[in-house]
């Protein structure tokens, strides 16, 4: 278990180190993307997950993802330029960012991978991981998008039938 104050911490630091604003607001328990989006009264689609995928040579890379949408492996594949992506374990994601997977977030990771913005998030106010479980921090994707030299790209699909967050 990592401690949650030192992520939020991580989080502010390096988002007021970029020039990014951001605002944290605190956030109930949910039981799932749509409930928590309900919760702090937005779309799914404004909550931008952020997903650590491990490429085949044992980097890793961030691709932001709003809520509604899921990856598209081939899409992110061909952007990323190679052939084999996937989602690490929890124990890998943990070692790779420093936040457990449901917090994690580009801001205060403690290593800066290379960010893929899905193109539908542009020009969007998003919720994004605020490096803790009870808080959710608020910031412009373009912003976020400039901090990080973002590519943005159509990385994702729809939600499939069986559903998913």
């Amino acid at each position: 278990m990592t401690d949650t104050t030192d992520g939020r911490a991580r989080v502010v630091a390096d988002a007021e180190a970029r020039g990014v604003k951001l605002e944290i607001v605190a956030r109930p328990p949910a039981e799932s993307l749509d409930e928590a989006a309900r919760q702090l009264g937005v779309e799914p689609h404004s909550i931008v997950k952020t997903l650590v995928v491990k490429r085949h040579d044992g980097d890793y890379l961030f691709a932001l993802v709003p809520g509604d949408r899921q990856i598209s492996w081939p899409k992110l594949r061909a952007v990323v330029g190679v052939n084999k992506l996937r989602m690490p374990e929890p124990t890998l994601a943990l070692e790779a960012t420093g936040f457990e997977r449901g917090t994690i977030t580009v801001f205060g990771s403690t290593t800066a991978w290379p960010v893929y913005a899905d193109a539908s998030i542009v020009g969007e106010r998003i919720g994004v991981g605020a490096g803790d479980h009870d808080h959710q921090a608020f910031v412009e994707a373009d912003d976020v998008i400039a901090a990080y030299g973002a590519t943005v790209a159509d990385i994702t699909e729809p939600l499939s039938a069986r559903g998913g967050s």
